[in-house]
């Protein structure tokens, strides 16, 4: 009965050791999707650099805008990319964010222009100084003050 006993006892504890050991043993390291696209982005269009990464969010730099920001996923979004430049938008900026968001959410970046393009035209007297709409299944929200405009496309969870 003792040997039994004690046979028991080292498989048990042999198996906790195994078990530590690869808790606790070197990981294999994986980068974040977030990051990834990051990469994507730096590696697909000229000029942009990878700054810090902050509570979900890359914050990029680009010479054609104020500030460029990607965002990862949350519970409302899968994706989000933000622009901010001058109250009126150059063309450098409108391809910047096209293409931007062409490697992004995967699409034409003939599409992506048409998409940003439409979203700055909407803005002005009729429809005010902050107009949401829908393009590709994906988010577009353009608003602008007296200084500065700004386009955030977002593709939310469900799609």
């Amino acid at each position: 009965m003792k040997s039994y006993l004690c046979s028991f006892g080292r498989a048990a504890g042999f198996a906790i050791l195994i078990a530590l050991g690869a808790m606790l043993g070197p990981q294999a390291a994986r980068a974040d999707r977030c990051d990834d696209v990051a990469k994507e982005l730096k590696n697909g269009i000229d000029g942009i650099k990878i700054g810090q990464t902050a509570a979900g969010t890359v914050y990029l730099a680009h010479p054609k805008a104020r500030e460029l920001t990607l965002g990862c996923s949350s519970k409302n979004f899968s994706s989000q990319l933000f622009g901010k430049t001058d109250r009126k938008p150059p063309a450098a900026f409108i391809d910047l964010m096209a293409s931007a968001a062409a490697i992004v959410f995967t699409l034409p970046k003939d599409d992506m222009a048409r998409g940003v393009t439409r979203c700055y035209r909407r803005l002005g007297i009729f429809r005010g100084d902050d107009v949401p709409s829908r393009y590709r299944r994906l988010d577009m929200r353009c608003a602008r003050t007296k200084t500065e405009s700004s386009i955030t496309i977002t593709r939310s969870k469900d799609q």
